[in-house]
């Protein structure tokens, strides 16, 4: 399933923007609840059965809170409906790690794989159904009384596979009622270009480079192994923040208002800074849902410092069921705390160019175990960026093609455009110039969703 496909494009999308804005408004969320298992369907048919039971659990464990008279009878069912909702992730996200530790450390080689598939987005929704569990037993917001309405929410399309992270208590006046703009569908065109022109111009180019490098790294040589880690931070931001940008303009499209994803996190200073602006709905998430309820920094710089490490070892193995990511949320789990108990006053002494590149070499070397198939991987690719080895020529030449793709990514994950944009908004040819520049990038993407071969989002493994 590609969210930036021909036929999503132009079959699909097409149909379901058509079909909501004439339909009365009583009909919607029916038709875009079909919308959204269809295009769940289209993709993995078998697992549409279980973002079916999680819906179906969360909606009952939400009325069934709302009818307990007692709070030690909510929390039960809170409890009950956690535990169901982690359950399900477990099994099919991390039992195949699991088991495969355990032969290793064992030697019980001879007993069989699991061999279960992640059905894609799994990740998204459950947190999302977690997140409404609590917020209803917090009372920050009413159970959903409305089937339709909160099977919705779990599925709704633009932001299922990937994000953002939306709440329930975010959406809920607007999946009962909400206003379609022309302002706001044209502001939802333009969010979904720039997020495909992201995607698909950017990002994709970016991962050739990076899969050229990675794929035999100690015959490139230190710097050019540099050059592939930064090609593979520049894919990554502009994948991600691509597809939580289209996400958010389809949003648009159909009345909806998610939250912002991103904030150009590399112009970040700091990691602090850095984690303050990347994957915004997931961190806001650990921090109201774990890190706060463990009591956050109220308990002593010991519970503190037990808090950060839990929520980052989490935050790491969140994202995928591989040992290195957990390192890779350690790894920021223990710059967090330096930051914040050592490094910070002095760090912000510095000039503001180098608390940049300080940032920025942390943020690097940290996507190379974040990239990377395990530890061992990692560590070799890291030793190469760090030797004194110069490499062959062939790396070089591999690199120096990219130099000017290079410098066009650096300044487009900067707000330099935006600001451009902001300036010239009100020129009289603006709107005729949105316009063209529009079609421009549809036309180039579609010619280069032609021409490449299929090349779904990163995300869309966690």
């Amino acid at each position: 399933m590609v969210f930036s496909s021909l036929p999503f494009l132009f079959l699909f999308l097409t149909v379901v923007l058509l079909v909501s804005h004439i339909l009365p408004f009583r009909f919607r969320n029916f038709f875009l609840l079909l919308a959204n298992l269809v295009f769940y369907a289209y993709g993995e048919p078998v697992y549409i059965l279980i973002m079916l039971g999680s819906i179906l659990v969360n909606f009952f464990c939400g009325v069934l809170m709302g009818k307990m008279p007692t709070k030690g009878r909510q929390k039960a069912v809170l409890v009950v409906g956690i535990v169901l909702n982690l359950a399900a992730l477990g099994v099919f996200k991390y039992a195949g790690l699991f088991l495969d530790t355990f032969k290793q450390v064992t030697g019980m080689t001879g007993i069989p794989d699991v061999g279960i598939a992640l059905p894609i987005g799994i990740s998204f929704y459950t947190f999302q159904a977690v997140s409404y569990l609590i917020d209803v037993y917090w009372k920050d917001c009413e159970p959903s009384g409305n089937f339709i309405n909160f099977a919705c929410y779990i599925s709704l399309f633009p932001q299922l596979i990937a994000g953002p992270i939306v709440r329930y208590k975010d959406v809920n006046d607007q999946l009962r009622s909400r206003h379609e703009t022309l302002d706001g569908f044209n502001s939802g065109v333009r969010l979904f270009m720039v997020g495909m022109a992201k995607k698909v111009l950017l990002a994709n180019q970016f991962g050739v480079l990076w899969d050229t490098v990675s794929a035999n790294p100690t015959e490139a040589g230190a710097l050019v192994a540099w050059c592939g880690a930064v090609a593979y931070s520049l894919q990554l931001y502009f994948d991600f923040s691509g597809y939580s940008d289209m996400a958010r303009g389809l949003g648009k499209m159909l009345g909806f208002d998610f939250c912002i994803n991103f904030n150009y996190p590399y112009i970040s200073k700091s990691v602090t800074e850095f984690w303050r602006r990347w994957h915004i709905s997931l961190s806001t998430w650990f921090r109201d849902y774990v890190y706060i309820p463990l009591g956050g920094n109220r308990k002593g710089k010991f519970r503190q410092c037990v808090n950060i490490f839990v929520v980052w070892g989490l935050t790491g193995f969140w994202h995928g069921a591989g040992w290195n990511f957990l390192f890779w949320g350690l790894y920021y789990g223990v710059l967090l705390l330096l930051e914040k108990l050592v490094l910070g006053k002095y760090i912000r002494k510095l000039p503001s160019p180098i608390q940049h590149l300080y940032a920025m070499v942390i943020v690097v070397i940290g996507w190379v175990f974040f990239a990377s198939p395990d530890l061992s991987t990692a560590g070799t690719y890291l030793g190469v960026m760090f030797s004194l080895e110069a490499g062959t020529m062939g790396g070089a030449a591999t690199v120096l093609p990219w130099l000017g793709m290079g410098i066009l990514g650096v300044v487009a994950a900067t707000p330099l455009a935006k600001m451009v944009w902001e300036r010239c908004k009100d020129w009289k040819i603006m709107p005729l110039a949105e316009g063209i520049l529009c079609l421009a990038g549809l036309l180039l993407c579609v010619a280069s969703l032609v021409s490449d071969s299929y090349n779904p989002f990163l995300y869309f493994r966690f």
